[in-house]
């Protein structure tokens, strides 16, 4: 029997190798086995776990050390990691290794000759739905908190940036702790004068803001960025009750609806199993495309993986990518929901 595909799987997060959602390569796999039979892929594909708690809990060196093994375990395509911060840690070890990765972070700086991107957020496009939807909803002054860290800034930059454009005013910022369990002060500094208030981060200080927000009375707008996502959790969606954020799945998304009634009882809430799906369609199809079965052949295949049907983001939204294209969603991949009473609604 033909050796399988070796292709690693690295998980940056605190939740450990499976996460809230559980094990990852278990919807990975579907892409590869709808592939297997379709008499595209020859052998099988092995996924291969390495974890390293990477920022803001963990370190920098830890990611690296997982990504290390990965590198020197004769894997031919490495998936992960999910933390912006730690996108930007393993985009020159990529390069480095030679060795071609799937991030599915936020930031757009994650990508490289080596380093592919399948977004799930963006730290520069969320920003620019935030803005439009604020001034859609008539707000003119808009107070922000904002993580201190390289998410936190790139977005507030980005959000400044379309605020400019489209005539709002950035009455206030203060920026917070990664990992804050108390907010009074940053938020009592940005809702003065404010009619609408964002927050912007990994989300581990988003529960903090929302309850000083809660307490301060405050009824205008209230924003988050995809930070939103962890809302999937009751405890933390009960904290930001009433707050839009962007999400990454549409209902009216015809892919993911046709994915989710195959899935049946193995499908899970929310949006893990459209980018999961998505990005073992780019695993399995880049294996496919590959000219060869090299570190470099699996590149070249990732880049004639065109106009895919995406189960993320809005109908109509594409996945691939190209020569020196390396952002795998095309189109209106963003989604802003609410959440209500314990749900999440589309917006």
């Amino acid at each position: 029997m033909a050796e399988p595909y070796r292709v690693g799987v690295l998980d940056d997060m605190a939740t450990g190798p499976s996460g809230p959602a559980g094990d990852p390569a278990d919807l990975l796999r579907i892409p590869v086995e709808e592939l297997q039979e379709a008499g595209r892929l020859d052998r099988d594909v092995e996924f291969v776990p390495a974890h390293g708690l990477g920022l803001p809990e963990g370190t920098a060196a830890a990611v690296e050390r997982a990504y290390a093994r990965l590198a020197d375990d004769d894997v031919l395509l490495v998936v992960g990691p999910a933390i912006g911060d730690n996108a930007l840690v393993v985009t020159p070890l990529a390069e480095r290794h030679r060795l071609p990765t799937i991030n599915w972070a936020g930031t757009e700086r994650g990508r490289g000759e080596w380093m592919f991107h399948l977004q799930v957020g963006s730290h520069e496009d969320e920003s620019l739905v935030i803005a439009r939807h604020l001034a859609q909803a008539g707000a003119r002054r808009v107070g922000v908190v904002f993580d201190r860290s390289p998410i936190g800034r790139r977005h507030l930059q980005f959000l400044q940036d379309e605020a400019d454009v489209l005539g709002l005013r950035i009455s206030g910022t203060a920026g917070i702790a990664v990992i804050a369990e108390e907010a009074a002060d940053e938020v009592g500094a940005v809702l003065g004068g404010a009619d609408a208030v964002v927050y912007l981060g990994l989300g581990l200080a988003a529960p903090a803001v929302a309850r000083a927000v809660t307490a301060a009375g405050f009824t205008g707008p209230k924003v988050m960025n995809t930070c939103g996502l962890r809302g999937y959790a009751p405890e933390f969606g009960r904290v930001i009750d009433g707050w839009v954020y962007v999400d990454m799945h549409s209902d009216r998304n015809a892919t993911l609806a046709a994915l989710r009634e195959r899935l049946g009882a193995r499908d899970r809430p929310g949006y893990s199993v459209a980018y999961l799906y998505d990005m073992g369609r780019l695993v399995a199809e880049g294996l496919a495309r590959a000219p060869e079965r090299t570190r470099d052949g699996v590149r070249a295949g990732l880049e004639a993986v065109k106009w895919l049907p995406a189960a993320q983001g809005h109908e109509g939204t594409l996945l691939g990518f190209g020569h020196r294209d390396r952002g795998a969603l095309h189109g209106r991949y963003l989604v802003l929901r609410q959440w209500r009473d314990g749900a999440t609604v589309e917006l």
